[in-house]
């Protein structure tokens, strides 16, 4: 999928690292720089690819999810926002199937940063009665960095639904997530842990202690991705295991084993947004290979 991504025709030249194309009904923002390459769907503002030079992908997505307009996409970091799961319908709320505007872009030797901004409109309304503007910042590069920004007055519950390209589900460990976790395959019961979590089965838990950094050990595949948490309260790590895989329109039936979520989230503690002091949620993105 995502070499389908970098061989869609252009469709303007922005920049000289920067183009737009379209796949299917979404339009696609692609990033050819010498040291990374990436795609965000204007959608959701969706960073769909992040693959420093020289590595494999580090973001999943799934060969199956539907680029139509107003339908969720499977994989990438999907922005939950004003809400996080079945709180509220759509669930993971609306902000991922609006259109962003890109409202800025720059490039230097070291990657590239874009600029998106979503704002109160008569749609989104209907669904959450609150005027706010959002902005999304993406700076591109060896290092992945992502940070949501909310202006308004209200609060809201989030997360960076970050879906981690892995080798081998069997094989992977994710540390850092800290003691406590609610449950969520189990009636939302809480338990404990050594802040370290394995996919034996299907997993998905809110851990509401976590460190400021998240470690994906890629046993198989002979590399860490790092994942740091800015203004969080919990981490959330989901896969979804073979039963549920299966039962997913938008995924294939053995997805789950080439995939992990370690999402950056608001939860348990929502973000509150007042007047000059808009709520911030970010995460940063670093790949460490046995050639490091």
């Amino acid at each position: 999928m995502h070499d389908t991504l970098f061989s869609l025709p252009v469709v303007k030249q922005i920049s000289p690292y920067l183009s737009l194309r379209q796949k299917d009904e979404l339009p696609l923002l692609v990033i050819n720089h010498p040291l990374v390459r990436a795609a965000i769907a204007t959608q959701g503002a969706h960073l769909l690819a992040w693959q420093p030079a020289g590595e494999k992908p580090v973001l999943w997505l799934s060969d199956k999810t539907p680029f139509q307009s107003g339908k969720a996409l499977r994989g990438g970091v999907p922005i939950c926002w004003p809400w996080f799961g079945p709180a509220g319908t759509p669930a993971h709320g609306f902000a991922r199937t609006q259109t962003w505007t890109l409202s800025a872009h720059n490039a230097d030797e070291k990657g590239v940063m874009l600029t998106f901004v979503l704002e109160s409109n008569a749609q989104t309304q209907k669904l959450w009665p609150h005027e706010f503007t959002l902005i999304a910042r993406f700076r591109l590069g060896q290092h992945c960095e992502i940070e949501l920004e909310a202006h308004g007055e209200f609060s809201a519950t989030a997360a960076l639904h970050s879906y981690f390209n892995v080798a081998d589900i069997k094989q992977v460990e994710v540390s850092g997530l800290g003691p406590h976790f609610i449950d969520k395959v189990n009636a939302d019961a809480e338990g404990q842990s050594e802040g370290k979590q394995r996919y034996p089965g299907r997993i998905d838990r809110i851990f509401t202690q976590p460190s400021d950094c998240s470690v994906i050990q890629d046993g198989a595949g002979a590399r860490a991705i790092e994942i740091y948490h800015h203004y969080h309260s919990d981490v959330v790590t989901w896969n979804p295991g073979p039963e549920l895989s299966c039962s997913m329109a938008d995924m294939s039936n053995d997805g789950y084993k080439t995939m992990v979520c370690v999402e950056t989230a608001r939860i348990h503690e929502p973000l509150i947004s007042a007047a000059e002091r808009p709520a911030r949620l970010a995460t940063t993105f670093r790949l460490r290979t046995d050639k490091a």
